[in-house]
């Protein structure tokens, strides 16, 4: 299996800025793309922003703006630079990595555990 670690969390108040990491274990063969995703209390988990092995960024609406995906492909890691931060920003962050692990295999999808981010007012 493929264990993302997270790291980064934590609180902030708002108006602040935090940094999200998520890193991979080097031995994949390819990573076709790696994003984050939230989820906070009686909502459903969003799209925050993903970054394809190619560079290209998408980000949620509702981060547009304020948030930054980046990654560094020597590392196998993906960041979430969050500025401007506010209350509604408070949620679980989650990594996502679709990657093939091995020649030949399918492309899966890998979730790391989670990382708490608490904007307070």
């Amino acid at each position: 299996q493929v264990q993302l670690v997270e790291s980064g969390g934590g609180l902030v108040q708002a108006g602040g800025s935090l940094r999200l990491s998520c890193a991979a274990p080097g031995n994949i063969f390819r990573i076709n793309r790696m994003g984050w995703y939230r989820q906070a209390p009686g909502n459903q988990r969003e799209v925050v922003a993903a970054i394809t092995h190619g560079g290209d960024t998408d980000y949620g609406d509702s981060v547009k703006g304020r948030f930054t995906i980046s990654k560094d492909n020597a590392k196998n890691t993906v960041y979430l630079q969050m500025n401007s931060l506010n209350p509604e920003d408070t949620a679980v962050y989650y990594c996502n990595v679709n990657a093939f692990l091995a020649v030949g295999s399918l492309a899966k999808e890998y979730w790391g555990q989670g990382t708490q981010v608490t904007v307070s007012s």
